[in-house]
């Protein structure tokens, strides 16, 4: 690895990953096992947050929830693998969702038009909820159409056929102004798209320099792609690195976070928040 990352307060973090653990214990007294989730993505929160539900499981002398991976059909494959060590490390099985009734009628193929007609009834349903009165729409899961269809509604599948009552999920309340306001155990109520369930966030409290001072506190695994200087990890297709110093090196205070994401997605969060989007 290159240059590692000063941690200015060391106590700071050890009592921010107390409290995180801490949350973790309590969604175990709420939930049983079998009724909870982890939402995790590879990157850098969600493998932080994965961490934290390791080490209160260890403590607590429990297992790990099922895991899952939402697969929205433009996966870099340096996550697919960093997954994978991940899964050897924790002895975790992470299972990829996707909403094949959407890639299917193209062939996977990005940027090719998907005709609203063809889809079946669930996700015509979805496009109507977004207000979108088009008849097609490019096959681009950071779009604002493709983002719910293949994130959101892909994980509401995944609750309602594992009949999941609470995950965990890795976002900050700093990351994005749509989730500053998000709360510890946040309660989804249920509706003809989404059983009730809750939203488990542990690591809200973490700025994202805490994150990587964290991760070099307690030895937590990287993704490569954040030694190459990717600093927020979506699709593939939609996600630049704007520079070769590693992730943690940035200038966190002064760049944007997720400068390297597609922004009109990032403009439209708060009203793909309220549909489910994490």
């Amino acid at each position: 690895m290159s240059e590692k990352m000063k941690i200015r307060n060391p106590e700071k973090i050890k009592e921010k990953l107390a409290k995180s653990i801490e949350i973790v214990k309590e969604a175990y007294k709420k939930y049983d096992l079998k009724d909870m989730a982890v939402a995790y993505t590879g990157g850098k929160d969600s493998t932080l947050m994965l961490y934290i539900i390791a080490e209160a499981c260890k403590e607590m002398g429990k297992e790990l929830p099922q895991q899952f991976c939402i697969d929205e059909g433009d996966v870099f494959d340096e996550i697919i693998d960093f997954i994978k060590e991940m899964d050897i490390k924790y002895g975790t099985t992470t299972e990829y969702i996707h909403n094949s009734d959407v890639s299917q009628l193209v062939a996977g193929k990005l940027g090719a038009p998907v005709k609203v007609s063809e889809l079946n009834d669930r996700n015509q349903k979805e496009i109507a909820r977004l207000d979108y009165d088009k008849d097609e729409f490019p096959y681009e899961p950071e779009s604002y159409v493709g983002n719910h269809l293949m994130k959101t509604v892909s994980v509401n599948m995944y609750i309602d056929d594992k009949k999941i009552k609470a995950f965990f999920e890795g976002i900050r309340w700093d990351e994005q102004g749509a989730r500053e306001s998000e709360t510890y155990f946040s309660p989804r109520e249920g509706n003809e798209f989404n059983l009730a369930h809750d939203r488990i966030c542990p690591i809200l409290h973490f700025t994202e320099r805490e994150v990587w001072e964290a991760h070099f506190y307690a030895d937590i695994p990287i993704n490569i792609l954040y030694q190459q200087g990717y600093r927020s990890l979506g699709a593939k297709v939609t996600t630049k690195k704007l520079t070769d110093v590693p992730a943690w090196l940035q200038d966190m205070e002064n760049t944007i976070e997720r400068g390297g994401r597609r922004q009109d997605k990032e403009g439209v969060m708060g009203r793909l928040r309220k549909l489910g989007y994490m």
